[in-house]
């Protein structure tokens, strides 16, 4: 009797079918019909996550004989920024989180800060949407500690983090730098954290040194990396090009729930 898929291979899958058709099919991505065809599709998706999981449920942990031996590094593994090259060449000795938006007590913080904070450890899978996943063992500051002592005003909704690496210029020729966003329920989700060790060492450039965010009920894209700012808003139409996230303005899902 054959069994039947897990309800997050099920969401992987259709997540990765639309990616990998909106990457070859650009011009149908346009149409309006369809847009608003993989728009619903998004919506039910996080509802039937939403609806069986509750605001506490844990993504699977594992053992320490389960890190994979070897880590892909997603995405970016070498920003060009020469910011951040300028920080990464003294060991990140003077880098500064900005926590601000809609909170009464905006945060600058430095790595010494955060990692006097309470810690989380976790071994999760990360699941990327191009298909491959590995297992790693993360540590860092919880975010949702980082928001309680912000002090997030009434009016906001969702938490944007902006990053280091240029992805692209705009035609003005400014830098287009990578940026993410959650909701305020996966933003306090006990495994959602700023890391900042990987595999017990210190987090490596290819991997989003100083730190990056882990959002361990989500696909990869979203665990921005090179997290440089953390912005409180009411409504993430304003930031980028207005869908939450650098892949998102380019046709992917901004809830990516697994």
């Amino acid at each position: 009797m054959s069994r039947l898929p897990t309800r997050r291979a099920v969401l992987m899958g259709a997540t990765a079918a639309g990616a990998s058709l909106l990457a070859g099919c650009d011009q149908l991505g346009q149409i309006p019909w369809f847009r608003r065809t993989l728009d619903a599709g998004e919506d039910a998706s996080q509802f039937v996550q939403r609806l069986m999981l509750t605001q506490q449920t844990l993504a699977r942990e594992f053992a320490e004989a389960d890190i994979s031996p070897w880590f892909k590094p997603n995405g970016t593994i070498d920003p060009v920024d020469e910011d951040y090259k300028a920080l990464a060449a003294k060991n990140f000795e003077g880098f500064r989180l900005k926590v601000d938006g809609l909170v009464e007590t905006p945060l600058d913080l430095s790595l010494d800060d955060l990692r006097r904070m309470p810690s989380r450890t976790q071994i999760t899978r990360h699941d990327c949407v191009e298909g491959w996943s590995c297992i790693g063992k993360w540590t860092g500051a919880p975010l949702a500690a980082l928001i309680e002592r912000a002090k997030l005003k009434p009016e906001a909704r969702y938490v944007v983090f902006h990053c280091a690496d240029t992805m692209e210029n705009a035609d003005d020729g400014s830098p287009v730098r990578y940026y993410e966003s959650v909701d305020l329920v996966d933003a306090v989700h006990p495994q959602t954290i700023l890391a900042y060790e990987m595999n017990g060492e210190p987090l490596k450039v290819a991997h989003g040194a100083p730190l990056r965010l882990r959002v361990e009920r989500q696909l990869g894209y979203k665990m921005a990396k090179y997290v440089m700012r953390i912005e409180a808003v009411a409504s993430y139409a304003d930031v980028g090009g207005g869908n939450g996230g650098y892949w998102e303005d380019n046709g992917y899902a901004w809830y990516a729930g697994i």
